[in-house]
Parts: structure tokens; C-alpha cells; sequence
């Protein structure tokens, strides 16, 4: 017995964004942590993010990040960039081509700020930026912030640092495994369209 999903593009599409939808409040879900890639043709690098949020209706996903991170020049040159989702147990991986939009210091940032859980500040508070060099193997937090003893106010230093991305989805790939013959589809946001493909 298929699943519902498996020969029908609406199917598809309500498990796909069922499985985005659950990445947002599970925490052990795969596609929680998808591997985000983005640079120009010399030089594409990829990396994890936590997805923050799934907006069906605008088809968009969502992530946090540092503004003094590398990926942030790269989105400001190539706006253009993909996430790589995959669930081993479901047996489904889910492409998406993608449009970003850096937001710093906004209606969108001060909202997610504002959901941001003091624990998780943290990492908007060391002093150099990520991927900054260090004569020494560190963190990047003085020892203080480092061994989380710091308020909710001390917290807000770290806002100035935050900015969400957020991305536009132009296409949807799909793949799911099957032993009686895989599946894949593709689902171009842009044009409406909607095929099938050998897996």
C-alpha cells in the first residue's frame, strides 16, 4: 500500500509542507536542520541552519543568522541560493531554489528577536564575527557570557548582530524512495508548474 503522496502533486505538496510545518516545533525532526548553500560559481559554500519558520501561504522558509556571518556578503552579491532537506526515516528529500532577503533591524527581526530564548542569544554576543581568526581555540565569548551568566537585558546587546533570513522558494524538488520504484517531482513556484521526473 502507497501513501497518498505517492502519484499526486497535491498530496506531495501538503506532506512536504506538513514535514516543514513539524520542523518548527520538533526539534528532533531531520528537516529542522537542512544544509543551507549559497555563493556564486567560485565559490559556493554550504552549511546547517535551524529553520525558524514555514509560511506555506507566502511559500517561504526562514532562518537566523549573524550579520557579521560570510554567508550575508554572499547573499548581498547572489541573492540566490538552495537548501538540501532530507528525512531518512520518511525516505523523502526535498530540494528548494531559493531567493534571500537579509533583514537587519526590522518588523521581522524585532519579532523573532523577541521569540529568541535567552540561551540562544548567546551566540549574538561574542565579539568577532563567526568564521573570524583566533590565536587561540575560543568560543568567541568573553568567560562570563561563556558560562551563561548574564540577564535577559545583557541579552539585547546581541539584537545589533541579528538579522533573519528569509527565503523566497521559486522551485520544490522532491524525491522519496520507495522500494516498489522511487518518485520524484518538481514544483516550479514561478510558472505554476508542476512535473514529474525519473528519479
Amino acid at each position: 500500500m502507497h501513501p497518498a503522496y505517492y502519484e499526486d502533486f497535491n498530496e506531495i505538496k501538503n506532506k512536504i509542507w506538513s514535514m516543514l510545518d513539524n520542523a518548527i516545533k520538533d526539534r528532533s525532526s531531520p528537516f529542522r536542520i537542512p544544509v543551507f548553500i549559497c555563493g556564486n560559481e567560485n565559490d559556493l559554500d554550504g552549511r546547517i541552519v535551524v529553520l525558524r519558520k514555514s509560511d506555506r501561504s507566502n511559500n517561504l522558509v526562514q532562518y537566523h543568522s549573524d550579520i557579521r556571518s560570510d554567508k550575508i556578503d554572499k547573499l548581498k552579491r547572489n541573492k540566490n541560493a538552495a537548501m538540501l532537506f532530507y528525512d531518512k526515516e520518511e525516505k523523502i528529500q526535498v530540494r528548494l531554489k531559493v531567493e534571500c532577503i537579509v533583514n537587519q533591524d526590522n518588523e521581522i527581526t524585532k519579532e523573532s528577536w523577541s521569540k529568541t530564548q535567552h540561551i540562544s542569544r548567546k551566540c549574538y554576543l561574542v565579539n568577532n564575527g563567526p568564521g573570524t581568526e583566533s590565536d587561540i581555540p575560543t568560543s568567541g565569548l568573553k568567560p562570563e557570557l561563556d558560562n551563561f551568566d548574564y540577564t535577559k537585558e545583557q541579552s539585547e546587546e546581541g539584537y545589533k548582530n541579528f538579522t533573519v533570513i528569509q527565503c523566497k522558494i521559486k522551485s520544490i524538488e522532491w524525491l522519496y524512495l520507495a522500494a516498489k520504484g522511487h518518485r520524484r517531482a518538481r514544483f516550479d513556484l514561478k510558472n505554476n508548474k508542476d512535473s514529474w521526473l525519473v528519479p
